[in-house]
């Protein structure tokens, strides 16, 4: 029989913190221990599941690297199809890319120009939301192709970096939420 979920602070209290990590002064959120508790890693699952469940996903995009783990067993409950979003030169068929903005720099997100048709529906999932930068690029990527718009997923969302705000006018759901 399966077991009931877990709640958002037992989901927190599985997530390793790091401080000075990528660099000093960082807390860095690491959620590959949430991810080896079978409770932990099924929950975000049918969380996520049960939010987008009416939304009629075509395709969930999954954005590099963490996304692919979430996006495709999210794609298999939504009956969706799944796409990975990349960095360049990472996909082996014609892509289309999308240059952004970065901090300090510009980054640039890939995938396959077959891999949205005109009209399909998209969920863009990714295992952090910080400045939102990243997410906003892979939404135009995909609308670029013509996508309609699900949803933006995330795991984690860092609220103090207020990324939100660049996703105006999407529907954004983070499944837990730091204020520092």
């Amino acid at each position: 029989m399966p077991q009931p979920g877990l709640n958002s602070d037992q989901l927190k209290q599985l997530i390793r913190e790091v401080p000075d990590f990528p660099k000093k002064g960082i807390l860095f959120y690491d959620i590959t221990t949430l991810l080896k508790d079978q409770r932990g890693f099924a929950t975000l699952i049918d969380q996520f599941s049960e939010h987008y469940i009416r939304h009629h996903v075509d395709l969930v995009l999954g954005i590099e690297a963490r996304g692919f783990i979430f996006a495709p067993a999210l794609a298999y409950r939504l009956n969706a199809g799944f796409v990975p979003v990349r960095k360049p030169g990472k996909l082996p068929a014609p892509t289309v890319k999308y240059d952004y903005a970065l901090e300090y720099g510009l980054g640039t997100l890939e995938c396959h120009k077959d891999a949205i048709e005109k009209g399909q529906r998209v969920l863009v999932v990714d295992d952090l939301l910080a400045t939102g930068g990243t997410a906003e690029a892979t939404a135009k990527l995909a609308s670029s192709l013509g996508a309609e718009i699900a949803g933006l997923g995330f795991v984690v969302e860092l609220d103090f970096l207020k990324g939100r705000d660049k996703l105006k006018g999407y529907d954004v759901m983070s499944l837990l939420h730091y204020d520092k």
